[in-house]
């Protein structure tokens, strides 16, 4: 078995190379083009880990890992780096570093996801993209109602299909430029929540099979869109698997004939 630790970059990846005794067999630059990597692997012993740290594209990095034979292993890098205590840092020496660790049976791993789940997820986090979009123009057009002291009082939602009609009359009164950019963010805003729509829609469509989201579906108080992340498996909190921090509610005492929330906090 070998020790194979990888010092990824955008466009290129550092590969060092040890054996069980720690002797440095090779180290190369690879660049980043198709195949590269695997065909790098496929020289040494098939099952050796390689470690990766958790950059943004470790996805095909790991991907071409697995189809080389070998075993990836991801690393935090926040963890891995203060444990490697080293005060120069090159791609070299982070690569050997990471062997060192691993040779040490102390190299930091955090859980790899199936291809599948891995594709999966990206569902959920762009939905969470829109959401972050959509309160980004809601506050916006709240603001330039405010500056002029248009705004709606008394409604539980200004954006709502009740409130529509209030909402344009106000948005009538503004001057004319800022009449103009307040149209323009509510145009958007309902692209936005159309769009969230559709991924609300086809979350709970991939998802709805998962066992382990229908076991989930028992906690009160959140929604499939709260749980579908931390269906099929993941890391462990107390002793069963998850995949994220799901949103559950909080402790509060109760009142007769309600469903307790409290404040949300991340398991």
């Amino acid at each position: 078995m070998n020790y194979i630790a990888f010092d990824s970059h955008k466009r290129y990846t550092l590969a060092s190379v040890e054996d069980k005794n720690g002797n440095l067999l090779q180290e190369k630059r690879i660049e980043h083009t198709p195949g590269a990597l695997c065909e790098f692997l496929s020289q040494y012993d098939k099952g050796s880990p390689v470690a990766v740290e958790t950059i943004g594209n470790w996805y095909w990095i790991v991907d071409e890992i697995e189809q080389a034979g070998m075993t990836p292993k991801l690393v935090n890098a926040g963890k891995a780096k203060k444990m490697m205590g080293s005060v120069n840092k090159t791609d070299s020496l982070d690569a050997r570093g990471l062997n060192k660790l691993q040779r040490a049976g102390v190299l930091p791993t955090v859980w790899i996801p199936p291809a599948e789940l891995r594709d999966m997820r990206d569902l959920p986090r762009t939905r969470m993209v829109f959401t972050q979009e959509r309160t980004k123009l809601k506050n916006r057009i709240h603001a330039n109602l405010t500056k002029y002291r248009l705004e709606l009082i008394g409604v539980s939602d200004a954006f709502g299909v009740k409130s529509m009609e209030k909402l344009a009359e106000r948005i009538s009164k503004l001057p004319e430029h800022t009449r103009y950019a307040t149209g323009r963010l509510l145009e958007e805003l309902r692209g936005v929540e159309t769009q969230i729509v559709l991924f609300e829609k086809r979350t709970k469509e991939v998802f709805k099979d998962s066992l382990e989201l229908k076991r989930i579906m028992s906690i009160p108080g959140t929604g499939v869109l709260f749980r579908a992340p931390v269906a099929d498996g993941g890391p462990r909190f107390g002793g069963k698997p998850t995949q994220g921090f799901p949103a559950v509610p909080g402790a509060r005492g109760n009142t007769p004939g309600r469903t307790p929330t409290g404040h949300l906090a991340a398991l």
